[in-house]
């Protein structure tokens, strides 16, 4: 970083000696001839709408990675569910019991938390319950399956936590808001005094539309909290069908969690 600012500083230095030593042997324009600051405002411009738009893919890639780690866990879920009907009866119920109380965890502890880029402790309690069920089914066919679709849940979980974590650091998008800040006043400057009615419609759009881009690169950087945030709709369902498929079965054990996922106390 230190060589790219050197390089920087380098480069203004040699362009201002360059301009007051060497444009008059190349040019024989007049010294107050030159660039204005208008011309100036065009580049700045372009790349201000540039920096602004590899920003915002880099976002929307975090959002669609958080969206189908979200979705994958829940597929997860669902696997370990389905494959707890081959388990012994005792298991089964257990397993299928943790699966509702760590989609609750999930759903109402550590969805909200993500909104900020934290996690939860609360689905941890019901996936080290889970793995304790599978000691006494190590040896049979069904305990790679419970083992395989319990790691996927679990590389999805950790996938979507990460992205929960925003994306592009504090410093740059305070970065970006000077940059747009300059930008607009650059414009601003150049504008004309008078009759310039349709100039400043047109900075006012430019205006809305950077910082309508820069709103939208700040909601999507947080796939779990803002207007455009990832539903917990796919563990809602996984939920849902989990308790079904408990429900099916006599009832050799209860759901040992409430509605949020909390143990009861016993």
């Amino acid at each position: 970083m230190v060589l790219v600012i050197v390089v920087a500083v380098v480069a203004l230095l040699a362009g201002l000696a360059a301009n007051r030593w060497l444009r008059p042997r190349l040019l024989s324009e007049d010294d107050e001839t030159g660039m204005a600051v208008k011309d100036l405002v065009g580049p700045l411009l372009t790349l201000t709408v540039l920096l602004l738009a590899f920003v915002l893919v880099t976002a929307n890639g975090s959002y669609g990675k958080a969206e189908v780690a979200s979705r994958g866990e829940a597929r997860a879920l669902d696997q370990l569910v389905e494959t707890a009907e081959y388990a012994p009866d005792a298991q089964r119920a257990r397993i299928q019991a943790d699966a509702v109380c760590y989609a609750r965890a999930v759903r109402t502890q550590e969805w909200p938390a993500m909104s900020d880029g934290n996690g939860s402790s609360g689905p941890s309690v019901w996936s080290t319950d889970v793995r304790q069920t599978y000691r006494p089914l190590e040896g049979k066919p069904v305990f790679g399956m419970l083992i395989a679709a319990d790691n996927k849940r679990s590389d999805e979980r950790e996938e979507r936590l990460t992205q929960a974590s925003a994306s592009i650091p504090s410093t740059f998008f305070w970065f970006l808001l000077a940059t747009l800040v300059i930008t607009v006043m650059a414009l601003g400057i150049c504008l004309p005094r008078k009759n310039n009615r349709g100039q400043l419609l047109t900075l006012t759009v430019i205006t809305a539309l950077l910082t309508t881009m820069l709103v939208i690169i700040r909601d999507v950087d947080r796939p779990f909290g803002g207007i455009i945030d990832v539903e917990p709709t796919a563990i809602s369902e996984v939920e849902r069908q989990a308790t079904r498929d408990f429900a099916a079965h006599p009832p050799s054990i209860q759901i040992p969690c409430d509605d949020k996922g909390v143990r009861r106390d016993v």
